[in-house]
């Protein structure tokens, strides 16, 4: 599933060739159209994404944004009137993103580089949050990206991150040859994180909040053509049903930290 040995290089390139989420639009893209399609369907393929994120929570505050990808979650933040700033490694992605303010009219600052050199990059500054949505994982030294953030937290500032689930739905799957952890193959690193293994890379941290959640339910031949069925299985179960499994064996560790107080 991982290769602990690949190079930045590496994972800069894999998501150069397609950023996360590229296809979840079928209009051209970089136009307005493509951009609503790709919110709308992220946020209806992950709806856990809000009521973690709380975007309307931070109205008049600072976020670092750590892998903003084409900037879903970055028009979120700014939409509510938070004061925005990111770092992307995938300049594909970053380019993405950066167009999508202009067009929206929203204001940003965006910073292109590797965020486990994250005080090279953007200037060191205190933000009431920091957030990073399923990227860390596919850093080669995710331990140098959570240090870096301390850097940027005040006393009341929170850290929210979310990171690969290895007693996961989904692990299950990979670990078995079912499934693989990104949409396109060769994803060069993708670690897994047990409750443990988060705990002990936020050793520095205090963690108010840590949980599991999100199943992909859909038959994935129809998924790629923009059609919603669930696997028979999923069908079969009860809401309720399903949701338990969610909470028990999401992919998505969805963590909540800040500086011991």
């Amino acid at each position: 599933m991982t290769s602990p040995d690949a190079s930045l290089d590496a994972v800069r390139d894999y998501w150069n060739r397609r950023p996360c989420n590229l296809r979840h639009g079928t209009a051209p893209v970089g136009t307005r159209e493509y951009f609503d399609q790709v919110e709308a369907r992220k946020y209806m393929v992950e709806p856990h994404i809000p009521g973690f994120s709380e975007f309307e929570k931070w109205r008049g505050k600072k976020v670092l944004e750590i892998g903003c990808g084409l900037g879903t979650a970055a028009v979120s933040f700014a939409r509510a009137g938070a004061n925005y700033t990111a770092i992307e490694l995938s300049s594909e992605s970053l380019k993405l993103a950066q167009q999508r303010f202009a067009m929206l009219g929203l204001a940003g600052n965006f910073y292109a580089g590797n965020a486990e050199e994250l005080s090279r990059v953007v200037p060191v500054e205190r933000y009431d949050l920091v957030y990073s949505f399923g990227v860390i994982h596919h850093a080669p030294q995710p331990q140098k990206i959570v240090a870096e953030v301390k850097k940027y937290l005040g006393p009341a500032s929170e850290f929210r991150l979310m990171l690969y689930a290895r007693n996961s739905w989904k692990n299950i799957l990979i670990e078995a040859g079912f499934d693989q952890p990104e949409a396109q193959s060769g994803c060069p690193i993708a670690f897994t994180y047990t409750h443990d293994e988060v705990r002990a890379l936020l050793s520095d941290y205090e963690i108010l909040e840590l949980r599991q959640d999100h199943i992909f339910p859909y038959v994935v031949e129809k998924y790629v053509r923009y059609e919603y069925e669930y696997q028979p299985w999923f069908k079969a179960m009860p809401p309720e049903m399903f949701r338990a499994l969610e909470k028990s064996l999401g992919w998505h560790t969805l963590i909540t930290a800040r500086l011991p107080r």
